[in-house]
């Protein structure tokens, strides 16, 4: 497969998933303001700072308010993970493999960019339905891609993008909750871990296994839950079957150093206890995470996409190795 096709599969569905993900965060909150109409500017400031955002909104708005809060993660087109700019990501780089992919994830994509695009320009006033309808197109675009794109390396080269989005997102907000575990404030409100689980659409699967909240517990649901699609460790068993076929070498085996990064990270969470981690502090490991997790993504850079970086076949993909970067 060329470099610039895997690049662009690679992006498409992490793009996709990026934006569903902001769409997650920004909807719980809203839940959450209503539920608390005492909220502050400290919640909104939390929801930027999950989205990794927190300097870039600072430097345009100042203080976190929900009006400019909304208006920068949604439609702020200058702004590279809005769920605007996300979107128009994904597209410029379905279009570049139209042959690729199937023609009904492309009508969906496309849908969906003209969606959003026709909602930035009028006032919204269903913001719980908009964000919804976002969610709902991700999981649509994911369907379609299962069933109606041949499972080969493309294939793969999507599943791993989108995976690796996933588990960054769920780190990124335990990270920002991770002060709710605090000796004071470890079992006071309930609501918060209630959202984290619903941004992650994992409560109700969450109160099937365990029942009550408590805190520890969601950390473990969400970081080691294996059977959970949504949790770490799951997504990177999954990352690691999908980068096995790509280079065609057995599970457990390695043939670059993609692999080798992949399978480490992959191997320490086989073997983690949420009990080691939170003892080891969860704002330090998930900060070491993010750290490994972007090595593995270089990695997968420089081994599959370097090419078509060197040979400038794709412009977007410079602006995209930053991105991961």
């Amino acid at each position: 497969m060329l470099s610039r096709v895997a690049d662009a599969v690679f992006w498409m569905s992490r793009y996709i998933e990026r934006a569903e993900s902001v769409a997650r965060f920004v909807d719980v909150s809203l839940q959450l303001s209503l539920d608390r109409p005492e909220a502050d500017a400290a919640q909104w400031s939390a929801l930027v700072a999950a989205a990794g955002d927190d300097e870039a909104f600072r430097a345009l708005h100042g203080e976190a308010t929900r009006e400019a809060v909304l208006a920068f993660l949604t439609f702020d087109a200058a702004h590279p993970s809005s769920i605007v700019s996300c979107l128009r990501h994904a597209r410029e780089n379905a279009r570049s493999v139209r042959e690729i992919i199937s023609s009904e994830m492309w009508e969906e994509l496309n849908k969906s960019y003209l969606m959003v695009g026709d909602a930035a320009r009028a006032p919204m006033d269903e913001p719980h339905a908009f964000y919804a309808s976002v969610k709902r197109a991700s999981a649509t675009f994911v369907g379609l891609m299962h069933i109606t794109m041949t499972h080969g390396e493309a294939w793969h080269f999507g599943r791993l993008g989108r995976l690796l989005e996933r588990a960054d997102t769920a780190t990124r907000i335990l990270d920002v909750k991770s002060f709710l575990l605090t000796p004071a404030t470890a079992t006071q409100d309930e609501s918060q871990w209630a959202a984290l689980l619903r941004s992650a659409s994992a409560l109700e699967m969450y109160r099937k296994r365990h029942g009550a909240i408590e805190p520890s517990r969601v950390v473990d649901f969400l970081m080691l839950e294996r059977e959970f699609p949504r949790s770490v460790l799951h997504c990177l068993g999954k990352s690691v079957q999908s980068l096995h076929a790509i280079a065609g070498t057995p599970f457990g085996a390695s043939s670059s150093e993609a692999e080798r990064a992949l399978g480490r990270l992959h191997a320490q969470f086989e073997y983690e206890r949420t009990s080691d981690l939170l003892a080891y502090g969860l704002h330090a490991y998930i900060d070491d995470f993010q750290q490994k997790l972007n090595a593995v993504g270089v990695a997968i850079g420089d081994t599959f996409f370097a090419p078509a970086i060197a040979a400038d076949v794709q412009p977007l993909a410079e602006q995209q190795q930053q991105q991961q970067q």
